[in-house]
This record gives C-alpha cells, sequence and structure tokens, in this order.
C-alpha cells in the first residue's frame, strides 16, 4: 500500500531525528531479546536427546520417569543424577548460555547469598540465591509486556471517554469532567494497601486496577480535539446526510485527534513501567517471587553490601526509561505541523535576532572591498 505524502513527511521527520531513532531500534531489540529469555537463561535445554529420542524441555514436561529415573514428577535437569541418566542412554544436551532460570535457585554457590559477580553469575545472585541475569531478562520482559497492555487498554478507555465528552459538550461533558475530578482525587496507594489485603495479589487484578486510574490521561487531549472539530462543516454536513453519531465521531472526527494521541503514547508507557516499578519496590505490586525490576530495586536497598542489585536495576530502568524519552521526543517532531523535514528546534527571539545581526555582519564583510 502507497504511502500519503503526510505519511512520507512524518516518517522522513521521525527519521531526522537520530537520536529518537536509533533509540527504538535499541529499544525493540532488548525487548526482542528478552521475548527470548527462555532459550537465553533457562535451568531447562533448549533441545536434548534420549534413547535416540529428540525431546525440548523448554517447551514440554517431561518427567523423571521418562528418563528411567523414579519419580514421577518434572525432571530436574541440574541435578547431576539426572545427567547421568541422559548421558548414560547415550544422549546429549543443548543448553541456553544461562543455566538458571528467574525462580532457579542455585544450591551449588560457594558463598552465602547474595553472592558476587563470577564466571558462573554474570551479575552475581540475588538474596534467595537465584541468577541476577535471568531475573533483569524476565523482568526486563514482564515490565514492558505490562506497561504496553496497561497503555493499551487505558488509551482506548481515554479516548472513548473523551470523544463522548467533547462530541456531545453540554451536561454530558459537564457531569464527565466533575468524574473525573473525583475519580483522579481518590489515593491509588491506599486502595492497593486495602485490596493487597483482602485479594490474592496477580498481573490480572494489578491491571485492573491500575486501568481503573490511568484512562484519563488521553481524555482531556480527546475531549479539546472533539470540542474543536464538532462543528466543523464535514461534521454538520455528515449529520445533515443522516449519519450515525457513532460513526461521526470515530470515522471522521477520530482520525483528527489521534495525533495529539499518538504523541502521547511514549510518555504514556513510560510512566505506566514506571509506576509497576514504584508498586513493586514498596510489596504492593506482583505476587512476591515475580522477576521484578521494582523487586529488584528493593533488594538493593536491603542489601546494601551488595550493590551489583542496586546498580543494575538502576542502569536498566535508566537506560530503558531514557530510550522510551527520545523515542517520545522523536514522535512529537514527526506528527508537528510545524515542522519541515530536518528542522532543527526552534529557538527564542533573541537568539534569532542575534543569529540574523550575524548574517548581515557577514554579509557586509564580503560586499566590502578588499
Amino acid at each position: 500500500m502507497a504511502l500519503t505524502p503526510l505519511t512520507r513527511r512524518r516518517l522522513a521527520n521521525f527519521k531526522a531525528n537520530r537520536r529518537g531513532y536509533w533509540s527504538l531500534w535499541i529499544f525493540l531489540t532488548l525487548f526482542g531479546i528478552s521475548l527470548c529469555s527462555e532459550f537465553i537463561a533457562n535451568d531447562k535445554p533448549i533441545l536434548m536427546e534420549h534413547d535416540g529420542r529428540l525431546m525440548m524441555p523448554v517447551f514440554f514436561t517431561y518427567t523423571e520417569a521418562e528418563l528411567g529415573g523414579a519419580f514421577l514428577t518434572e525432571a530436574n535437569y541440574s541435578d547431576p543424577h539426572v545427567q547421568g541418566l541422559i548421558e548414560g542412554s547415550g544422549g546429549w544436551m543443548i543448553w541456553p548460555v544461562i543455566r538458571f532460570s528467574h525462580s532457579t535457585i542455585d544450591w551449588y554457590i560457594d558463598e552465602p547469598a547474595p553472592a558476587p559477580p563470577s564466571a558462573r553469575h554474570w551479575l552475581g545472585t540475588d538474596d534467595g540465591a537465584r541468577d541476577v541475569v535471568a531475573r533483569l531478562l524476565y523482568g526486563f520482559r514482564l515490565s514492558v509486556s505490562f506497561g504496553l497492555a496497561l497503555t493499551l487498554i487505558a488509551s482506548v478507555i481515554g479516548v472513548t471517554a473523551g470523544a463522548i465528552q467533547g462530541y456531545y459538550g453540554g451536561w454530558v461533558d459537564l457531569l464527565g469532567q466533575r468524574l473525573i475530578e473525583i475519580w483522579s482525587g481518590l489515593p491509588l496507594l491506599f486502595l492497593l494497601i486495602i485490596l493487597s489485603s483482602m485479594v490474592e495479589p496477580g498481573v490480572g487484578w494489578l491491571l485492573a486496577l491500575l486501568v481503573l486510574f490511568s484512562w484519563m490521561t488521553l481524555v482531556s487531549v480527546v475531549r479539546a480535539e472533539f470540542l474543536r472539530t464538532r462543528n466543523f462543516e464535514y461534521v454538520r454536513a455528515a449529520r445533515a446526510l443522516g449519519v450515525s453519531d457513532r460513526k461521526i465521531m470515530f470515522k471522521h472526527v477520530l482520525p483528527n485527534s489521534m495525533v495529539a494521541t499518538l504523541t502521547y503514547l511514549p510518555f504514556i508507557l513510560n510512566g505506566s513501567i514506571t509506576t509497576l516499578t514504584a508498586l513493586d519496590f514498596l510489596g504492593f505490586g506482583l505476587p512476591p517471587g515475580s522477576p521484578s525490576l521494582g523487586e529488584l530495586l528493593a533488594q538493593g536497598k536491603s542489601n546494601i553490601q551488595s550493590p551489583w542489585l542496586g546498580l543494575t536495576g538502576f542502569a536498566t530502568l535508566a537506560i530503558m526509561l531514557t530510550l522510551l524519552i527520545f523515542v517520545g521526543e522523536a514522535v512529537r517532531d514527526a506528527f508537528d505541523p510545524r515542522r519541515s523535514i530536518g528542522d532543527e528546534p526552534p529557538i527564542g527571539a533573541a537568539d534569532q535576532e542575534a543569529e540574523e545581526a550575524e548574517l548581515a555582519e557577514a554579509g557586509a564583510a564580503r560586499g566590502a572591498p578588499a
């Protein structure tokens, strides 16, 4: 499908912001690596052979009895006994680069947990003797996936609410604004503390609770755009032709407000990841034991004698959030109608006058006789 001239101009403006363009590729690369965490850090072989049969423990569950052992539970491939059963049958195993999953406890470390970085654990272990690199990979994937889901659901609700308020106006808009003012004043942290004592914490209920308080971010932007465009000629013509309100809102008016919406999305994603990290740090987020950047920061705070924990969590968050901010700036520039391709950021009036004076002096100097 051919791109419109407007879309091509926006893509060119996005690529012209080299910092944001490369930040997007770096972020996508890191997220893509985290999506393959099971093949990078796992306590199960990726592929193995036993009695002439190929097996993929990373995808399927095999009991120890299937490998010639005595137990009907899932085989522990780190156990020397299980490894002996596989090698004794003439089999082989292909292991991931890191032989630990996010929940694997290393019972064979030589130092008390948290153990410092070593050849066995590149970034050391936490206070539960779990590999920090493995928990970092899984935690990065969980944080970004959670942030994407929260951003998507909250944006859909916020855009819909803002569209209804702005299109109908009047009492609908007035009541909607009062509801948002009341709803935004509720203390989120106190509600989390109360609910955490009533229900078992989980990803689902945490996502649902955060959605209830995150959908208001885009309401004001979409509402303002609908208030501006609801009396335009093409909207009045569509009403006169009998087009339904829903079709006018989401087919004709909404595309005009999507520009401002898209520029906000990277910053909303940034805020979603930060919120989850803060809740995990305080102990009101994901269930205990879940791979989480906030939990890694909390361990760094509790184990100040192990600086690799806090430094790892801080560096990961700093890099991830910085990349998202740069991407957001590039998206903002791409959708700015006042910018042409490769434009520099606008300068102040005083700087512009000084620049014009310098150019005039340079021109006069070139025109003066030698």
